[in-house]
C-alpha cells in the first residue's frame, strides 16, 4: 500500500465525470488499498478516486454507525448508483479536497446504493446519518461536483472554532 496525493479544488480532474471501472484486477485492488491508507492517514470519512487523480467510478466510505466495541468498516463502492433515498438531514460538511472549509449541506438521511465489490460482484448497501451523507458526497465527486456547489452557506471561522471542527 502507498499514500496517494489528495488533489484540491483547483485541480481540473475534480470537475470531470469519471469513467466506469471495467477491470477488476490487481491494479484496481492496489488503488483500493492505497485509497484506504490515504483515507485513514487523512482522517476522512470518505474518498473518491478522482480525489487521488484517477477518473474511475471508485469510492471508499467509512461506516461510522457501529457499536462502541466494533471497528469502523471501510465500504468499497465500485460503479455505485443510488437506488433509493429517504428523509432529509441538514448539517456541516467538509472535504479532503477543500481543506479547512465547511458548509451547511442538505442530504438524504438514508441512502441505498447499488455497487460492485473489488471482484466485480454486485451488492446493495444502505447507509444512514453520516454514512448516507458521505455516500452522497463521494458519489458527487464521480460526476465532477464538489460540496461547495450544494452548500446552503459556508461556515465562518468563528462558527468552526465554536463547533470544534477546525483543528
Amino acid at each position: 500500500m502507498a499514500l496517494r496525493h489528495i488533489v484540491t479544488q483547483e485541480d481540473k480532474i475534480l470537475h470531470k465525470v469519471c469513467r466506469e471501472q471495467v477491470k477488476f484486477d490487481e491494479r484496481l485492488h492496489q488503488l483500493l488499498d492505497d485509497m484506504a491508507e490515504t483515507l485513514e492517514n487523512a482522517n476522512g470519512v470518505g474518498l473518491a478516486a478522482p480525489q487521488v487523480g484517477i477518473l474511475r467510478r471508485v469510492v471508499l466510505v467509512i461506516e461510522t454507525n457501529v457499536e462502541d466495541e466494533e471497528d469502523e468498516e471501510i465500504i468499497e463502492l465500485i460503479n455505485p448508483v443510488i437506488v433509493k433515498t429517504e428523509g432529509e438531514q441538514v448539517g456541516a460538511e467538509g472535504c479532503l479536497s477543500v481543506p479547512g472549509e465547511y458548509g451547511i449541506v442538505r442530504r438524504p438521511s438514508c441512502v441505498t446504493v447499488r455497487a460492485q465489490d473489488r471482484t466485480g460482484n454486485w451488492f446493495e448497501y444502505t447507509g444512514t446519518g453520516l454514512t448516507a451523507r458521505c455516500i452522497c458526497h463521494e458519489l458527487d465527486h464521480l460526476d465532477g461536483h464538489l460540496f461547495t456547489e450544494k452548500v446552503e452557506r459556508m461556515l465562518s471561522d468563528e462558527e468552526l472554532k465554536k463547533s470544534g471542527s477546525e483543528d
